[in-house]
Parts: C-alpha cells; sequence; structure tokens
C-alpha cells in the first residue's frame, strides 16, 4: 500500500473528469495503492497472559522460520525476549498519522538496535466501551492487521482480545504483566549506569503511542501511575506523538469516518493515503442496471464497516487479480416515488465485465462522489439519469477491466 503523494490524492482524485481521464496504468495504480494486501507467511501462535486476563495472538514472518517467544515457555523453562520498541494503538484505517506514528517508531527500533512489535487490539475498544454504536469500521480487523505490518514494517504484530477485563487493568499491571512477557521493555538500572553514556540510547526500549491513547490512560483511575512515570521507574521511554496534520486539524480515524459518512470520499481520501473501500459477497438484488445493458453487482456488506452517504459513486470493483470501472449506488432505493424505502444496498454496475459473480467476494473501491440520491418521474428520467453515470465513469475511469498484475508480479 504505496503511501507516495497521499498527500496530493484528494487533488488528483478531484481532477478526475472525462476531458482528465486516468488511463489504464493509473487505474491499476489507484486500486493496487487502495486494496490492503494479505500476506499469508506471517504466522500466528495463541497467547495468554495474567492467568487469562490478556489473551491474543503474536503474528510473525514464518518464511525464515523465526518465532516470536514469550517469557515463560509453557513448560516453565525461560527464553530469551527480543529487545523491542512497542508501538501501541487500535490502527483502524491505517491512516496517514498512523504511519508517521509506526514510521518514527520503526526509526527508533533501527536507532536502537531493536525489533518493532506493534501492539494493537480486536475489537477495536471504541466497539468494547461504547456498544451499540452504527457501523464505522473503516477496515476489518483482519484486514486492518496485514494493514498495520505492511505499514510498519514491523517484526512482529501483537494483536490483543479487547475485553472488559483488559480493559479494567491498571496501566502499570498491562506494561509489566503483559508487554513485558512478550518483549523486553526493561533496562535495569545497575546495567544503565554501568552503560557507557553513548550506549544508553541503545539500552533504553520505546513504547510509542498517540498523544490521544495517552490521555486517555492518564483519565483511568490509576492516575498516579502515568505512562511516563512507569516508562521511567522500570528503563524504558515512553514516546507519545501528537497526531499528523491535515488541514489544520488532526488525521485521525474519527476524521476520516466522518469525511466518509458524508460522501466525501475524496477528501477521505487524502488522509488515508488511499481511496476508502469495502468488501462483501455479490448476491442477487434487483439488477436495475441490467435492464440497461450493464452488468450489476449487489454485494453485500458486514453491517460493521462503515459505508458512504447514500449516493452514487464513481470506483472500481476488483475481484482477485482484476478491477472493473463501475458506476456504485450506495443507499436506499426510491424507484419512481420519495416515500419509497427498502433495505439498504450496495449496487455495482460494471463495465466491460463479462460473466456471473454470484457468490464472488469483491472489494467496492470508491474514487469519486457523483450525485446525490433522488427519485425520478418517469423510467426514461431514470434511464437518462443512469447512462450519464456511467458515461462519466466510461470517459473518466475506462470501459473495460484492468489487471493488477504489474510487471514482476505472477
Amino acid at each position: 500500500m504505496s503511501r507516495a503523494g497521499a498527500g496530493d490524492l484528494r487533488s488528483a482524485l478531484l481532477a478526475l473528469a472525462p476531458d482528465r481521464p486516468l488511463g489504464a496504468v493509473g487505474a491499476r495504480e489507484l486500486v493496487r495503492a487502495s486494496l490492503v494486501a494479505v500476506d499469508c507467511t506471517w504466522a500466528a501462535r495463541e497467547l495468554e497472559l495474567l492467568g487469562g486476563a490478556v489473551t491474543g495472538r503474536v503474528f510473525r514472518d514464518a518464511s525464515g522460520g523465526a518465532t516470536f517467544p514469550l517469557r515463560r515457555a509453557p513448560w516453565g523453562e525461560p527464553l530469551a525476549r527480543p529487545r523491542a520498541v512497542c508501538a501501541v494503538g487500535a490502527f483502524d484505517g491505517a491512516h496517514r498519522g498512523h504511519a508517521a506514528l509506526l514510521g518514527r517508531a520503526r526509526y527508533e527500533a533501527d536507532a536502537r538496535g531493536a525489533e518493532l512489535a506493534v501492539v494493537t487490539f480486536s475489537p477495536d475498544p471504541a466497539d468494547v466501551l461504547a456498544p451499540g454504536r452504527p457501523g464505522d469500521a473503516l477496515l476489518p480487523p483482519a484486514v486492518r492487521q496485514h494493514a498495520v505490518m505492511e505499514l510498519s514494517g514491523a517484526d512482529a504484530l501483537v494483536v490483543l482480545d479487547f475485553t472488559p477485563e483488559l480493559a479494567a487493568l491498571p496501566y502499570e499491571r498491562f506494561v509489566r504483566g503483559a508487554l513485558d512477557a512478550l518483549v523486553d521493555l526493561e533496562c535495569p538500572r545497575r546495567r544503565a549506569r554501568r552503560a557507557r553514556a553513548g550506549a544508553r540510547l541503545a539500552r533504553r526500549r520505546g513504547l510509542h503511542m498517540g498523544r490521544a491513547r495517552a490521555r486517555a490512560a492518564r483519565r483511568r483511575r490509576d492516575r498516579p501511575r502515568l505512562p511516563r512515570r512507569v516508562g521511567a521507574r522500570e528503563g524504558f521511554d515512553v514516546i507519545g506523538m501528537e497526531l499528523a496534520d491535515e488541514g489544520g486539524a488532526p488525521i485521525s480515524a474519527t476524521r476520516v469516518r466522518s469525511l466518509v459518512r458524508a460522501g466525501r470520499v475524496e477528501d477521505a481520501a487524502g488522509l488515508l493515503g488511499r481511496c476508502h473501500y469495502v468488501s462483501g459477497r455479490v448476491e442477487h438484488g434487483r439488477g436495475e442496471g441490467t435492464g440497461f445493458g450493464f452488468p450489476t453487482a449487489n454485494v453485500a456488506v458486514d453491517e460493521s464497516l462503515c459505508l458512504p452517504a447514500e449516493g452514487v459513486y464513481a470506483g472500481f470493483v476488483a475481484v482477485g487479480a482484476m478491477a472493473w470501472p463501475a458506476a456504485i449506488n450506495v443507499g436506499k432505493p426510491r424507484s419512481f416515488s420519495p416515500g419509497e424505502r427498502d433495505a439498504a444496498f450496495l449496487e455495482a454496475t460494471l463495465l466491460g465485465f463479462e460473466g456471473s459473480l454470484y457468490g464472488e467476494e469483491v472489494s467496492v473501491v470508491f474514487a469519486r462522489w457523483l450525485r446525490e440520491p433522488r427519485s425520478f418521474a418517469s423510467l426514461e428520467e431514470l434511464e437518462r439519469t443512469v447512462l450519464g453515470n456511467v458515461g462519466w465513469v466510461r470517459a473518466t475511469l475506462g470501459e473495460r477491466g484492468v489487471s493488477l498484475l504489474g510487471e514482476g508480479d505472477s
């Protein structure tokens, strides 16, 4: 997921028009940069700490046969822990702000001669602490994990099950009983005193978190045991980073969600560093576009995911190694009466596709907002509008599928 030129992505999307088309190469690169690749070389092992109060999984690249040991093996034999810098966060969306934090953590790990371990949570802590919210995940949990691994270049990813029991843990107990069981965050003062001054940075470990997460820790009941104080006492650095800024406001998952829900997918893409997309299974739907001579895909999307506002968008539908330009309708069908409402749907009209997608898992990429939803006075008006949307997509994004395999891919 390339972040090159992410700051210019919003402008590039807004500039798309029939007289400034994307082209096949541009389409391929846009879709490839938007989708999160799933790396099958990462292997997982289960973990259980603090008497079962903390559970989860540790992911590490298994292509080289490496392992990420716990502090103590099940049979009680002590194991060496990796010397590591940790970055902690939910990382929903893996947006440009996360890229900045993880990039700083990677730099610190390299400077200290340590590994980088990214610690995240599943489900998102907000879903546990504030249940009943509308679907707002920018990425499904499993996809988010792969995005974080790709974005950070981490040596290991620790995914902790976020439960009420974990939420109730005092901060110091979480660090000492959970993080410290996985990686070497300690630096005994006796060893530090004997160390040469120039080696002090390398011997100290680091714990990175966004300012918002650090403030949340300070609001907890264990107020006197602030993250920095715990780190100072135990011999590791706690580095609270300010969120990356865009347009005078911090880049955050909350801000991205707000833009997506408002239909401002171009603005959201500028913060994400990629186009927003959702995945789902193609089901039998209304087939409205079929009557106009175009194949349509009715996509059932998990209700936990963040969908754009009702309306019509230009984008792509990706299946395997191919992607097709599409006019994407999100919302509830109004037919010819503003009072009629059926179940919510996501229906994409594909250009250049032949065959059947029923039962297939597809990814729908939102590149541009085209128009608000509306009711129509006649079938002729509906047909005219739909064909106009499809014509814009054809002239701007292309009229046939593009391969997502570039040079050197297979």
